[in-house]
């Protein structure tokens, strides 16, 4: 599993025109979900993301999570992020889950994500999706388990 979290002051996704998520300050997360990747991995990729401290205190020193600051979250499913350029020019994905592992996944992240404080909105899995954010900071965090 692995995930690209920014922090944002505003983000959103657009799917045919339509705003389907829709957030003022907190995280875009972009998730890559792998084949052998599992609930309990979920669990504690959200456990860590909800409570990394990437939001700045009154001092702006990167002291508070999340939580602390009342965020919000969108979670993008993201199979580019196992891109394999190794060879060519032309990416091979297939390091990426089938829809099927993934879908349910990612779905089940977000719902972790909520239940852990962070009220989280997805955008449209398998959709061309337009995503756009205002990264503060700007604070791009890669994570991977």
């Amino acid at each position: 599993m692995k995930a690209v979290i920014q922090r944002v002051s505003e983000g959103s996704v657009t799917v045919e025109g339509k705003v389907v998520a829709e957030i003022g300050m907190g995280l875009v997360i972009l998730l890559g979900i792998a084949p052998e990747d599992t609930v309990e991995l979920a669990r504690k990729m959200v456990e860590k993301i909800a409570n990394l401290r990437i939001f700045e205190d009154e001092n702006e020193k990167m002291n508070l999570s999340a939580l602390d600051v009342d965020a919000e979250a969108i979670v993008v499913s993201q199979f580019t992020l196992y891109a394999d350029t190794s060879r060519g020019r032309r990416p091979s994905f297939i390091g990426a889950a089938k829809p099927e592992l993934a879908e349910p996944l990612v779905e089940n992240f977000a719902h972790l994500l909520t239940d852990q404080g962070v009220p989280t909105q997805t955008g449209v899995f398998g959709a061309m999706m337009d995503v756009a954010l205002v990264n503060d900071g700007p604070v791009t965090i890669v994570m991977e388990y």
